[in-house]
């Protein structure tokens, strides 16, 4: 695609997305939740609506119902999920969600692992950061340390958001 093409897009994409946060993790709550917190003020701060946030353990089924329940709203058009997306065994995010992709943004990730190498080193693969599209909503999963949210947010979803909402909806 061409830069002349992708400008295009972007300016029929306008500048509005409307966002659902979910933190993974068994023991923050709201108060707590530094990453869903960053995800909210960077949102807002780029005009971008935020309908829900919620904090759910990391354990399959919760995901999903959570996920589910976010994509259900129309007024979502991407749910931002912080946590669980490392090698432990405790991290469930991605195998939850990747089964519910329609199709998946496999350029995300790529581009969060090679932003997160330049800072952390090869121990950004241990990343598995992921995006995908359900029916035409986004899902974007990240990590759950606030500056593996920073990066996500800074350098990769709030640019973009918008154009990947109106390409997702086609």
């Amino acid at each position: 695609m061409n830069s002349a093409s992708t400008s295009e897009h972007r300016e029929k994409a306008g500048t509005q997305a409307n966002v659902s946060v979910l933190t993974i993790s068994d023991t923050r709550t709201l108060e707590t939740d530094s990453g869903g917190k960053l995800i909210v003020d960077l949102c807002e701060a780029a005009g971008y609506r935020v309908v829900d946030r919620r904090i759910v353990v990391d354990e399959i089924q919760p995901i999903r119902t959570a996920v589910l329940s976010l994509l259900s709203n129309v007024d979502c058009d991407a749910v931002l999920i912080t946590g669980g997306t490392g090698l432990a065994a405790r991290d469930r995010t991605v195998d939850a969600v990747e089964a519910l992709y329609d199709n998946d943004v496999p350029g995300y990730g790529e581009l969060f692992r090679m932003l997160s190498y330049h800072d952390i080193g090869p121990a950004s693969m241990l990343s598995r950061a992921s995006a995908g599209r359900v029916g035409k909503k986004l899902i974007f999963t990240m990590p759950g340390s606030v500056a593996g949210v920073q990066l996500a947010m800074e350098k990769l979803i709030v640019p973009e958001l918008p154009h990947l909402i109106f390409h997702a909806g086609k």
